[in-house]
Order: structure tokens, then C-alpha cells, then sequence
């Protein structure tokens, strides 16, 4: 068994008994490893502590139930290993800058801590063989736009700290709201019948230390987006991350991450460059109940051979 394998089945006991006492001897001794190197192998991998990791699983775990049923903040806390209300809402709050009841009354999205598929950070894939790994299905290829697309929608900007690697940084999700915005305004968007719908990051005209991000619907018509944006996906060679999940919810959460920080490390190390924006493509249909989307990155001309 692999390092990562030994640690990775532990995540998957935590996650099984997320709301049970699990002591970190009884971890290391599902690991077959010493405390201290299970400790220290976690941390590494992991990238928090044990006891760290367990809260913010708990915590994000917590954040589902809060908004999807009607119980009570107590009974919440509970379920989740706090030993009350108050230490709850205490670690609530540390972690991601609002109270439970606050995250519970409002329209506020947030970041959480995925569980980790270790798996990805060790398996390289070649250009259209797909990977399936913990429920996530992905799979890369290149496609040549041959024609620009247009869409037309919202932005805003946001600071880069604390918002990135993805899945791995907690607090306020401001990209979520910008999406329920856009969702709110989409119907009058003179957009494409069964169109795609864009996520944008790019730096645009965001100030220092923040970035742009534009969420619009494909369009044809380029003369009435007086509210409106406009951006502009260009022609060209692109490498394309295309990958599924069993609901919406989990392609934009954890899929989503998933797939983002596994791109980032193949075309690492790949040693390819790409053009200063990143697409997120989402489509309508979904085939056989399976959520899908795709992230797009432009070639840059110098590597396309590479």
C-alpha cells in the first residue's frame, strides 16, 4: 500500500463516522503507521491537521444540513460531534466569518473543505482516456474553435486571497452570489434557445490583487446588452476538461474542484502554458441524469506543439 492509500482510507473513515468521537490513535492504527507519522503524513498530504480536518469536514457537513433541513442549530451540532450550541457556533463563525443562524436566514454561499481524492495528485492520464476516481468522471482532449462565442451576463471582481486552491480555502463564496444574481436577470438576456452558460476568470480591468469574473448565457445579439456585459470566448486550439457528477450541486462544488486542481497539476506537469483566463461551460441537457461541464483554456500559439 501507497503512503497516500493508508492516509486516504482514513478519510474515508472520517467521513463515514463524521459525527462519532475518532480518536487519532485509533486512525493511525487503521493506517498501519506510528501516531506521530500518521500525524505528520496527514498534515503533508492533507495539507491540516488531523483535529483540523475533522472540524472542517464537520463543519461543511453541518452547512448541508443547515440549509436542506428543519432542524434545530442544537440537534445540528450535535449530530456533528460539537458539544454545544455555543462551541459550534464559535468554530461557525472562526471558519467562515458568519454565525449559523446568519448562514441559515440568508442567501449566502460558502466555501468548504472538500473531502480529498489523493488518488489525483499520483495518476497521470493521456488526452481522451477518461479517469474515474471517489464519483468524479473526467476526461481531457483538445478541440479547435473555429468561430468566437459570445455571451452576454454580469461580473464583478474579487479578491485572489483566500479564494483559491479551490476546495481547500473556507469562508463567503462572492462568485455563488454573483451566479444567483445572474440567475435572477438571466430571462432577460437575449440569449441562444438551449445555449451554454459561462464562468469567467480573468484579470480584465479588476484592480491589484483581486481578478474579474463573469458569469453570462450565449448570445447572437451584439446590439442591446446595455446592462449587460459582453465576453468573449476566442477562436483557437484549447484544452478541454470535460467531467460529470451525479447531481448539479456536486458538479459545482466539489466536482468542480476536483476536476480544477487536477487540471492545473497535468498541465503542470505537462510543462504547457495557456492564455491568462480559464472557462467554465456549462450546459442545459444533461445526459442520462448526469450533471456535466467542461473548462476550457486557450492554447497559447508557441505550445501547441509542445
Amino acid at each position: 500500500m501507497h503512503a497516500w492509500e493508508a492516509i486516504q482510507k482514513t478519510l474515508d473513515i472520517i467521513e463515514i463516522r463524521i459525527g462519532e468521537d475518532i480518536s487519532t490513535e485509533e486512525l493511525a492504527n487503521e493506517a498501519a503507521l506510528s501516531i506521530f507519522y500518521y500525524q505528520r503524513l496527514f498534515t503533508r498530504l492533507v495539507k491540516k491537521p488531523v483535529h483540523e480536518y475533522i472540524k472542517l469536514r464537520r463543519l461543511a457537513k453541518a452547512c448541508e444540513t443547515l440549509k436542506n433541513e428543519n432542524k434545530r442549530i442544537l440537534d445540528i451540532a450535535l449530530q456533528y460531534g460539537f458539544g454545544s450550541h455555543e462551541v459550534f457556533s464559535r468554530a461557525f463563525k472562526d471558519t467562515y466569518g458568519i454565525t449559523p443562524s446568519e448562514y441559515r436566514d440568508g442567501e449566502i454561499y460558502l466555501n468548504n473543505f472538500d473531502k480529498p481524492d489523493l488518488l489525483l495528485n499520483y495518476v497521470m492520464i493521456d488526452v481522451g482516456v477518461p479517469l474515474i476516481s471517489d464519483g468524479l468522471v473526467l476526461e481531457i482532449n483538445k478541440l479547435t474553435l473555429e468561430q468566437a462565442v459570445n455571451f452576454m451576463g454580469i461580473q464583478c471582481y474579487t479578491k485572489i486571497d483566500g479564494k483559491f486552491p479551490n476546495g481547500e480555502v473556507t469562508g463567503v463564496d462572492d462568485l455563488g452570489k454573483l451566479w444567483q444574481q445572474f440567475q435572477q436577470i438571466s430571462n432577460t438576456i437575449p440569449s441562444v434557445s438551449n445555449g451554454r452558460k459561462i464562468g469567467v476568470v480573468y484579470q480584465g480591468g479588476a484592480p491589484q490583487g483581486h481578478f474579474t469574473y463573469f458569469v453570462g448565457a450565449e448570445t447572437e445579439n451584439l446590439d442591446d446588452y446595455e446592462n449587460f456585459k459582453l465576453w468573449t470566448l476566442p477562436e483557437g486550439e484549447y484544452l478541454v476538461v470535460g467531467f460529470e457528477a451525479e447531481t448539479f450541486e456536486e458538479l459545482v462544488s466539489t466536482a468542480l474542484n476536483k476536476a480544477l486542481r487536477y487540471s492545473l497539476s497535468w498541465q503542470k506537469k505537462k510543462g504547457l502554458r495557456f492564455a491568462d483566463f480559464g472557462a467554465e461551460i456549462y450546459y442545459d441537457e444533461t445526459s442520462q441524469g448526469v450533471a456535466y461541464m467542461e473548462m476550457w483554456s486557450l492554447w497559447l500559439e508557441e505550445e501547441k506543439n509542445g
